[in-house]
């Protein structure tokens, strides 16, 4: 990951945690239904990994989100 891309990513973390915390989920619970290890999804909301387009979307599928909204950074 190139240094510039870091906010991002971390960006990208915090939405995820964000909509996992509404749907009252775990790391734990999310990983199973994205059928991911637990460390996986803390690293992605931490902004330490990218996540491919089939994550996204099963994670999308799991928090009940588009895409858009995922990727849709706060200032």
């Amino acid at each position: 990951m190139k240094p510039e891309y870091k906010p991002l990513y971390e960006q990208f973390g915090l939405n995820v945690v964000y909509y996992r915390k509404r749907k009252h989920l775990t790391q734990l619970q999310l990983a199973e239904l994205a059928e991911v290890d637990r460390s996986h999804i803390s690293a992605i909301e931490l902004g330490n990994v990218g996540v491919s387009f089939d994550l996204i979307f099963r994670l999308c599928e799991v928090l009940d989100v588009s895409p858009k909204e995922l990727f849709d950074f706060r200032s």
